[in-house]
């Protein structure tokens, strides 16, 4: 129930290869997760690590106490959206959608406010990958929201006030998956268009509406995207051939590095990601831009999505695939960037680990 405490897990090991602590976090038989990739895991002042846990027999929000190692539930309700959850950086909050309606909960009193109700849709696409996950993003400074909305054949992109509660539809197109503001402007949002022409950005108000990159070629797989902080400039993935960045202002778009990663987030200072891999699974990785890949440790999730190993296969429309997002690892950096957090379901079930990184650096 919301309140209840539990403890963390405390097993530690060393990785066999690159020797650094991994501290498993959650230990019970049933799935965990942490928030996607390119969403903050953890509040700005690393006291709360937001996970997802379906220990109740549902997915609930919960957090774990870094002071006091335990594990706190938010919420208890049946329809929780679970890739849609977005902390807030002060670490009051959580936002998330659940049923048609968009919510925040309170962690120091568990109270859920509704900020938006959408009315009879559909919320997400079908499916398990792009838009069809419902991530949300949340504006640097916690002022906006922003939900992408699937009502009929159409896609709404909703922007939220976070302290009003007052709501408006931005933009109406085919399909909107994975937002995310800019770091250095609130007013500039990236958004993933049809996995045929990914990378897109709009302002806050609607305006400006385009199309950042255009592919080379009918089987250039562009994908995860994200900013870069620090600049205006959004890093994609060239699957399986390495990674891009484009200045958003100057459309130029240069290589960063040729290693295959898969999803790859950067650290707060914007100067290295971290990655995982796969086919083959080569571990996570820390890439400093301009730097060799250098082996952080294993994951040894299942990493589920047997479409990644052949090549773009979206071009004559969607396809069925099976790829549960909690068997990804989707490593991403803690705020003062001296550890790493990624999912595992190594054990037979999606655990929580953390990575240690001796003060921040690989």
């Amino acid at each position: 129930m919301k309140g209840s405490r539990h403890r963390s897990g405390d097993r530690v090991a060393a990785d066999p290869r690159s020797g650094r602590k991994v501290r498993q976090v959650t230990d019970q038989p049933c799935v965990h997760h942490h928030p996607f990739f390119f969403v903050p895991a953890y509040d700005r002042e690393n006291t709360k690590l937001i996970l997802i846990s379906h220990r109740t027999g549902t997915p609930q929000i919960f957090y774990e106490d870094r002071a006091a190692g335990e594990l706190v539930q938010v919420t208890s309700r049946p329809d929780l959206a679970e890739w849609s959850v977005y902390p807030s950086p002060d670490g009051r909050f959580v936002y998330f959608t659940a049923g048609t309606g968009a919510w925040k909960v309170d962690l120091a009193t568990y109270a859920e406010t509704q900020l938006a109700d959408f009315g009879a849709v559909e919320m997400r696409e079908k499916g398990m990958v792009g838009a069809a996950m419902g991530t949300t993003a949340l504006s640097a400074n916690g002022d906006w929201w922003a939900i992408p909305v699937k009502t009929g054949k159409v896609s709404r992109f909703v922007v939220v006030e976070t302290r009003t509660g007052k709501s408006s539809v931005i933009l109406e197109r085919d399909t909107i998956g994975h937002p995310q503001f800019c770091p250095d402007d609130d007013n500039l949002i990236l958004y993933a268009g049809p996995l045929t022409d990914r990378v897109w950005t709009v302002a806050r108000d609607g305006a400006n509406n385009r199309r950042v990159y255009a592919r080379e070629g009918k089987m250039q797989w562009v994908t995860h995207e994200v900013w870069l902080p620090g600049r205006r400039a959004i890093a994609f993935v060239d699957w399986p051939r390495g990674m891009r960045l484009i200045d958003v202002d100057t459309g130029k778009a240069e290589w960063m590095h040729r290693f295959p990663c898969w999803h790859a987030a950067p650290d707060a200072t914007g100067t290295r990601f971290v990655c995982d891999t796969n086919f083959p699974d080569r571990g996570l990785h820390i890439i400093p831009l301009g730097g060799e890949p250098q082996f952080l440790c294993a994951s040894e999730a299942t990493s589920e999505g047997g479409h990644w190993a052949h090549p773009f296969p979206y071009n004559e429309g969607p396809v069925a695939v099976e790829a549960r997002q909690h068997t990804h690892p989707h490593p991403r950096f803690s705020p003062d960037g001296k550890r790493v957090v990624f999912t595992s379901d190594r054990t037979g079930h999606a655990q929580i680990y953390e990575v240690e990184l001796e003060g921040g650096t690989p």
